[in-house]
């Protein structure tokens, strides 16, 4: 079978692979969309410190169950059309032992640890899988990016009434709009480009920044009343918009940190107690996928706006490569193996 690596950075090829089994607890999976996300353009611009080479991409997946192992509950039939949780846990780690799974220290992230889904079969254990009647196979391989979002949401407290900003209207940053509008708050969305906030504004935000042309600080003091907004969700992971998020969020305010950024950030600490921040990371999802399933379910997701491209298998290197040497025209590429 074949499958896409990514064997340095900056080169790319399809190989041919072995095809894997299932064990007893396992489905064998046929690929039939994979995203590519922000963590496969890091891997291929060699700025991932997570990932190692040569490695298969790959963990926001629309997939089919082929085969079943022998232990597989009869509910997860041949041909059902299924989105996985592309996380490990470890069981044991300090993060598992607290129930935040998702955190835990030793986790191995299809696609980055080891070896993702690009690629026309897989395998995966069957409690990883998510059944999603009624989405389309595009949507299924969005509700693992837009979960992450939604948890970032969840990490921040985000409720009605709430004044929400959003750093970075990628598809995860879109994830955290969608759920916070969701959650009843007022959604101000930051991004540099307005092809990407005119999608923002479809997943549910209701002011929008281009930060290119206006002084975010003084749009801010319009939108949020002069107090600034309760939360800050920070999607881009530049020590620019890490000190953005402190600055310019209410006293007793949250900010969320989805992204990392590559570099050490630089504070003015006096703000954190000053201002009393809640301070929170916020890594991969919980429980969120649930959530997102329905929000799709329900419409309230522009899922065809995002989807900037869709290629084979075999553009998917042109794609990356694309994407790498002019980021704001695209927000979602999709590698179909159909």
């Amino acid at each position: 079978m074949r499958a896409f690596v990514i064997d340095a950075p900056g080169k790319t090829r399809v190989a041919e692979v072995e095809r894997p089994s299932p064990g007893p607890d396992e489905v064998l999976l046929r690929t039939r969309v994979v995203g590519m996300c922000g963590t496969d353009l890091s891997t291929f611009r060699g700025k991932n410190p997570l990932v190692t080479y040569p490695r298969i991409p790959g963990h926001e997946i629309a997939a089919t169950i082929e085969e079943t192992g022998s232990a597989v509950p009869e509910q997860f039939q041949v041909g059902l059309n299924v989105t996985l949780s592309p996380y490990t846990n470890c069981g044991k780690c300090a993060s598992c032992r607290r129930g935040r799974v998702n955190a835990c220290q030793f986790n191995q992230t299809l696609g980055v640890q080891r070896e993702g889904a690009m690629k026309d079969y897989f395998v995966a254990p069957w409690n990883k899988l998510y059944v999603a009647e009624g989405l389309t196979i595009p949507e299924l391989s969005i509700v693992e990016p837009l979960s992450v979002g939604f948890h970032a949401a969840a990490r921040g407290r985000v409720a009605s009434g709430d004044t929400v900003a959003v750093v970075g209207c990628g598809v995860v940053g879109l994830g955290a709009i969608a759920a916070s509008a969701y959650r009843g708050a007022r959604v101000i969305a930051i991004d540099v480009d307005d092809r990407k906030l005119a999608v923002a504004k479809e997943a549910g935000a209701s002011h929008l920044i281009n930060s290119r042309l206006t002084n975010i600080h003084d749009e801010l003091v319009k939108v949020a009343d002069g107090l600034g907004p309760d939360v800050i969700i920070e999607a881009v992971g530049t020590p620019a918009t890490f000190r953005l998020a402190v600055e310019e969020v209410a006293f007793t305010g949250r900010v969320v940190y989805i992204g990392y950024a590559k570099e050490p950030v630089d504070y003015e600490t006096r703000l954190f107690v000053m201002k009393e921040l809640d301070i929170l990371g916020s890594r991969n999802a919980l429980d969120e996928f649930g959530t997102v399933i329905e929000a799709l379910r329900g419409g309230r997701f522009p899922v065809d706006s995002i989807i900037s491209r869709v290629v084979s298998l075999d553009e998917a290197g042109d794609a990356l490569k694309a994407w790498s040497d002019d980021p704001g025209a695209f927000v979602k590429v999709q590698v179909s193996l159909e």
